[in-house]
């Protein structure tokens, strides 16, 4: 297994980390995602530490705590072998309080999720989503004593714009506060709006990206097919609420390449699909999903090679987007 720096950090991570939205699935959106239950997560992490990945992405939000539970049942015995992520921002409850990025709810689900993981550390933090109600400072203020008391390693955010990452920083700059080491966001080969805005906002503050969803929110794992019926599973059951939007033929489009690369390196289409990321720069880690010990084995296959600069051509320029503005001025 190959690591990297955490972005602009000195914690070394592998390239790989596993995604816990799987376990648990408590409520009907998760429910889509996986049911995994205690006994299934534990083999998943012994999977996972055979081959080196050590690293365990969650949120608090995840089946409304029971992924963190399920996780941290999970390693139990075994935390100094581990890196731990998780999140905290979006709805825990519909009182009023228990969302955002506000010092009252902050510390309160930073203590909720170090009891549910059963650990009195955080290895990283990350703010899910960008609260506009919350002052940036008041946010930044609150994950500084979390990092100073012991209770957070590395803060990290997710989900946010360029400009609310770039002010985030400033004023931790301004205030000597505690700086966001890694952004974690969406990126896919049939979905590279990552790259215009964010990436060249990473690269010139030596950031990192921790990918989220790389097979694109599962149309990337070789069982969709252009004119083929959907086979049985989590896409064909509604798995695609609230995922990001693609036009078939893009999407098909790229399916047929990466299929056909695939087959010439002798690679799984979700390998292919993973393998590509790592050959950006600005990506320090790709969370991967897995229902289940296959899914994982496969998805692991994803490390220890490289895609040939040829197939790399391939693959970007089948998956290219248009650019948005002003990006695409004096480029003609």
């Amino acid at each position: 297994m190959e690591y990297r720096n955490l972005g602009r950090s000195g914690l070394k991570v592998p390239v790989l980390s596993l995604g816990t939205a799987t376990f648990g699935g408590t409520n009907e959106f998760f429910q889509r995602w996986g049911e995994t239950d205690i006994q299934e997560a534990t083999r998943l992490v012994d999977i996972g530490l055979e081959h080196g990945m050590n690293f365990f992405d969650t949120a608090n939000v995840y089946s409304q705590g029971t992924s963190e539970e399920i996780l941290g049942a999970a390693i139990k015995g075994r935390r100094d072998q581990v890196l731990l992520a998780t999140k905290a921002s979006f709805n825990m409850s519909e009182r009023p309080n228990d969302k955002g990025s506000s010092r009252y709810h902050l510390i309160k689900a930073a203590e909720d999720s170090l009891k549910r993981l059963g650990t009195d550390y955080i290895d990283v933090y990350f703010m899910h989503a960008f609260d506009a109600e919350t002052p940036v400072e008041e946010t930044l203020r609150t994950l500084d004593h979390l990092v100073t008391s012991g209770k957070v390693r590395y803060i990290g955010a997710s989900n946010f714009t360029a400009w609310q990452l770039m002010k985030s920083l400033a004023v931790s700059e301004r205030n000597n506060l505690e700086k966001y080491v890694i952004y974690q966001g969406y990126y896919s080969l049939i979905g590279r709006d990552y790259e215009q805005e964010l990436m060249p906002m990473l690269q010139d503050q030596g950031l990192g990206l921790m990918v989220w969803s790389p097979l694109g929110w599962g149309r990337l794992t070789g069982k969709m097919r252009r004119n083929n019926p959907l086979p049985e599973g989590r896409i064909k059951a509604g798995g695609l609420v609230k995922a990001p939007p693609v036009t078939d033929e893009h999407l098909y489009n790229v399916i047929d390449v990466l299929q056909q690369v695939a087959g010439e390196a002798g690679k799984s289409v979700s390998q292919v699909a993973i393998n590509w990321l790592l050959h950006n720069p600005t990506v320090s880690n790709v969370v991967i999903g897995a229902r289940n010990e296959k899914q994982l084995l496969e998805n692991l296959g994803a490390t220890g090679w490289s895609l040939s600069p040829e197939y790399i051509l391939q693959l970007d320029a089948v998956s290219g987007q248009v650019p948005i503005y002003p990006h695409w001025v004096g480029k003609r």
